[in-house]
């Protein structure tokens, strides 16, 4: 069969009016299989932002995969906006995975907010004050939920759906002293460990479209303003996936 085209963007960062997006993804089913949102959709957070969110993604034709951002969850409305996306049909994951058929292929989808932390030799320590314990927590248990959701899965395409990033290659371009909020490296290890094909994630505006994790899986910015367009679209060959997971089945 053909590739899996995937289509993906994160922060849209929609208000309550002047953005059309049904325009944008008019034409989506044209150039794709899957549409993953990488977070982020609202500005504020709001309920009324959501919905805008929400009545826009109602035509699209393609299945609809999303994680929420720290945006989304500001206004501690996180709740209500998985309702209004779920109710036009919006898969929305945090810590869960599911699988969608394209072509007799099985594309499974692993999804979580994910949180900061940084990266090897510039990454915060589970130690001292209980608020730096708490944020350090925060990572590794939002990293546990990730791994254990892709290592549930059972597909021929993986993916890993985040907001904030799992490796620093694509926050190439933002200031180093605040990778440590964009992302962590106990995300890159869970979509290392569970041998994913692919990572998608936005959150770092300024950062650079693609880079890899550690363990070499490819990773894409997806961060509309590092787009500069309305989505990518991704094309995965499923004959070239799963290679890890076959290693790791033969080298435990």
């Amino acid at each position: 069969m053909s590739g899996v085209r995937i289509a993906a963007v994160g922060d849209i960062h929609v208000g309550t009016a002047g953005t059309d997006l049904v325009a944008l993804w008019a034409d989506l089913d044209a150039h794709a299989d899957l549409l993953l949102l990488a977070g982020d959709l609202t500005k504020v957070g709001t309920t009324e932002e959501a919905e805008v969110v929400a009545g826009a993604l109602a035509g699209v034709s393609v299945p609809v995969i999303a994680v929420l951002g720290n945006h989304d969850v500001h206004g501690g409305q996180g709740p209500s906006h998985r309702r209004a996306l779920e109710a036009v049909g919006v898969t929305v994951l945090e810590g869960a995975a599911c699988t969608v058929e394209i072509r007799g292929t099985r594309v499974g989808v692993a999804g979580v907010k994910g949180f900061g932390g940084g990266f090897p030799g510039s990454s915060c320590a589970d130690f001292g004050e209980p608020e730096m314990k708490a944020f350090v927590r925060a990572a590794r248990t939002s990293a546990a939920a990730l791994s254990h959701a892709l290592e549930g899965l059972e597909a021929e395409v993986m993916v890993a759906l985040i907001h904030y990033a799992p490796c620093r290659g694509t926050l190439v371009g933002e200031p180093e002293g605040i990778h440590a909020f964009l992302g962590c490296y106990q995300l890159g290890e869970a979509v290392d460990r569970a041998g994913a094909d692919l990572a998608v994630h936005g959150h770092a505006h300024a950062g650079s479209r693609r880079g890899a994790t550690e363990g070499g899986v490819p990773t894409f910015n997806v961060a509309r303003p590092v787009l500069g367009a309305p989505y990518t679209v991704i094309t995965v060959d499923p004959a070239t996936c799963g290679r890890r997971r076959d290693e790791a089945a033969l080298h435990p």
